[in-house]
């Protein structure tokens, strides 16, 4: 890829905010950093830029889910002989917020009592959806289902939440958001992105990420954290849908999906960044200068600390074979951009960086520039001053008002595919069968990054947080409902009881999806849901109850078998500890549902046509975007009516604002929330467009008979795409904008045009 001077400026359509500008404590923070360093040995550099897992300073063999013991002796070596600038990660299972401050005071007791120079260790931890390795957390929503929520609010107060019980424990730096761009449905990573648009992704990123760090990003405050965007860039475009594998991606596609949501959560201030574990067109993200400094720092204006993934930086030599030793691999990514190595169960890198810098192969400069980097984060967090846990915040943890915030999200996250003749919600007084492997297992709402890796170890989740079948006996009375599980997840169990079961129902809740999983033991070749559960609903529809599907599940299984046999569809994503009683709201109707899907969810195996498809893609005669159920889409148990779509003028110029209004009314029964999309359609352009691409969107709620005018104002940023010479350019033509089923054109005039791009950061 060519180097550029200027940035996409498809990312400045965000409407977000400026870059995060310097405080005016930044020549005293600066000067702190520039003391410290002078004082510091190679050796206590290099340690700086090290990052281990707590399993390299813990007793071996501990029983998960108990009291985690740190050993000493191995605690000082890494401190005190290799100088360790950070740990992370948790050893077999989430511990109680006591066993953090514990372990978090006697790591803080060596490095700031102990070392020569007293430097806070900085902890890291995957708080994915919510602060999910600390007992009795309060657990959002995955991220796909919060992206579905279309509400930035309730994104923001996802983030702020979870930073304020990952500091409870003590620890300070959260590895999330997942900023990847959600477009490979195999992807088992997928459940943690935004989904499909690059658009929604920026929005509900930025808004975690100023939930996280504060609107004006002082992370010295106690309840907040310094979030860390990943995985810088590429990662979730796989070309063979499998984790940690290669994607092909041209330089377009790079800029117009992959570096907008990046570029929104660096303008939005976010400090630190985690690396894509894969490659790029056969070049490793590890090691390219290209994109981790040309491209984010000179380009996209990032500043802050860039971390390596797990084992990738020793991938290069292991894995990707483009490195000769495990000693090139370091110099070759510290070369690239990487600041601190996240091992990480051994002290090779610091054994090899060390070897590098005393012979030259890697300037002491380059060592301090990114050491520089890393204390400053130290400063910055207040670690300095405060390195221990705040006990008081121990006080709001897992509080009554954080648990209804991650219920509201689950209720919101709700989508409702498919309603034939009203028959949900159910009325109390209906005889309920509950049958289907994710009917009673709390792992099935949460998925992977909780209490453990892989989040499948049922019996480690909380007793006092309830199953589908658990919250939907609580709602209609355990003498309504009847439970058969009838098939495990890969098995039939007892299907054919099940379907008796079904004879004697008014209505049957068959809950199907997936088991926990994460990462690459997520992998699945068939995109198909297990012949088992197809089975399962294909018996009980046959005997003769009305079918209500509930899925959860962290990627759109295909279900097209069974889509018509069901009158009712409810996909759930993976809505986390109050998933249950989330589910039972909505099927009760005390909640009206109101998610809108941010996926594209196919019908067939092969089919990954997306929403903003190419003419040719769907075109008279091949008619290729036929997905089960459109991006964007979802139900309600009231309707929606939209009129009056205008636009304040028919053409509009560079430098002018395009002012759109639409009114929207509930022509239903029951008060609900619509989320008003959008979207923009370039008619004819240098470069083939897209049939569509969402613009702009906001969630109203509004009560029967009520209406309302939501105003959107577009812009010449949001006209531009990546020309022929991959350089950002908005052309003078034709444009449609589509809210609700109606549209408007109007005329876009480029006037005293004399250069066709936007420098990054003024340059």
């Amino acid at each position: 890829m060519k180097f550029r001077s200027c940035v996409f400026c498809l990312c400045l359509l965000l409407l977000i905010g400026t870059a995060f500008a310097a405080s005016k404590d930044e020549p005293v923070l600066e000067k702190k950093v520039a003391e410290l360093l002078s004082k510091m040995t190679l050796e206590e550099k290099i340690g700086q830029m090290t990052q281990v897992a707590i399993d390299v300073v813990s007793v071996p063999n501990q029983p998960v889910g108990g009291y985690h013991k740190l050993d000493p002796q191995k605690l000082r070596a890494a401190i005190l002989k290799y100088h360790v600038g950070s740990i992370l990660n948790v050893m077999g299972a989430a511990y109680t917020v006591e066993n953090w401050h514990e372990i978090i005071s006697q790591i803080q007791d060596v490095a700031t009592k102990e070392s020569r120079l007293g430097i806070p260790i900085l902890y890291g931890i995957d708080s994915i959806h919510g602060a999910n390795y600390v007992q009795d957390a309060t657990i959002f929503p995955q991220n796909l289902g919060m992206a579905a929520t279309w509400n930035e609010e309730l994104m923001k107060r996802n983030g702020a939440i979870t930073a304020y019980e990952t500091r409870a424990a003590g620890i300070p730096w959260n590895f999330n958001p997942v900023l990847d761009i959600g477009r490979q449905p195999l992807w088992p990573r997928l459940f943690e992105t935004f989904g499909e648009d690059p658009y929604l992704a920026s929005i509900m990123g930025v808004a975690y990420v100023k939930g996280q760090e504060g609107d004006d990003n002082d992370i010295s405050r106690p309840d907040k954290v310094a979030a860390c965007m990943k995985h810088y860039i590429g990662y979730s475009l796989p070309y063979t849908g499998k984790d940690r594998t290669p994607a092909y991606i041209p330089e377009r596609l790079l800029w117009e999906v992959c570096v907008p949501s990046f570029k929104a959560a660096i303008d939005a201030g976010v400090h630190t960044v985690m690396i894509n574990s894969s490659e790029i067109n056969g070049i490793p993200v590890h090691s390219s200068r290209y994109y981790l400094t040309e491209l984010l720092r000179y380009e996209l204006g990032f500043k802050g600390l860039v971390v390596s993934d797990w084992q990738d930086i020793m991938n290069l030599y292991t894995r990707e074979k483009i490195a000769n030793s495990h000693k090139e691999a370091v110099k070759m990514s510290v070369m690239a951009g990487i600041d601190m190595s996240m091992v990480p169960l051994d002290f090779s890198f610091y054994d090899h960086l060390l070897a590098l810098a005393k012979e030259g192969s890697v300037p002491i400069a380059r060592i301090d520039e990114a050491v520089s980097r890393i204390l400053k984060v130290k400063f910055e967090l207040g670690l300095f001053e405060k390195p221990y846990p705040n006990k008081k915040l121990k006080e709001k943890f897992a509080s009554e008002d954080f648990r209804w915030a991650a219920r509201q999200a689950a209720q919101e996250s709700i989508t409702l595919l498919k309603n034939a003749d009203g028959l949900l919600p159910i009325a109390k007084g209906k005889r309920i069968l509950v049958a289907g492997p994710t009917a009673n297992r709390l792992s099935a709402l949460n998925g992977g990054w909780t209490i453990t890796w892989q989040g499948n170890d049922e019996k480690l989740y909380p007793k006092n947080r309830l199953t589908i079948l658990q919250a939907l006996e609580q709602k209609f009375g355990k003498e309504s409902v009847a439970y058969v599980e009838g098939a495990a997840f890969a098995e039939e169990v007892n299907v054919a009881e099940a379907a008796a079961a079904a004879k004697n129902a008014d209505v049957a809740i068959v809950c199907l999806g997936e088991e926990a999983y994460c990462e690459t033991p997520g992998n699945i070749t068939d995109l198909t849901l297990n012949e088992a559960q197809l089975k399962l609903a294909e018996a009980i529809h046959a005997a003769g109850a009305p079918v209500v599907l509930v899925l959860a599940q962290g990627r759109p299984r295909i279900i097209n078998r069974i889509v018509d046999d069901a009158q009712a569809i409810l996909l759930a994503y993976l809505p986390g500890h109050e998933g249950g009683l989330a589910i039972a709201d909505i099927i009760a109707g005390d909640v009206n549902p109101s998610g809108k899907l941010p996926i594209t969810y196919p019908r067939f195996v092969n089919d990954f046509t997306l929403y903003d498809h190419k003419n040719s893609e769907n075109d008279d005669y091949h008619k290729n975007y036929h997905p089960q159920f459109p991006f964007g889409f979802g139900l309600s148990y009231t309707t929606f009516a939209y009129s009056n779509l205008v636009l304040n003028q028919d053409t509009l110029s560079n430098g002018e604002e395009l002012q759109v209004q639409v009114t929207v009314s509930n022509s239903g029964q029951r008060a609900g929330k619509e989320v008003v999309q959008l979207y923009l359609s370039d008619l004819v352009a240098s470069v083939t467009p897209a049939n569509k691409r969402l613009k702009r969107f906001e969630k109203i709620e509004l009560a029967p008979g009520e209406s309302k005018t939501v105003a959107f104002t577009l812009n010449e940023s949001d006209l531009t795409f990546i020309g022929r010479d991959n350089k950002p350019v908005a052309e003078s033509g034709e444009f449609k904008v589509a809210i609700g089923g109606l549209s408007r054109q109007f005329v876009f005039v480029q006037k005293n045009v004399t250069d066709s791009g936007y420098s990054s950061n003024g340059r």
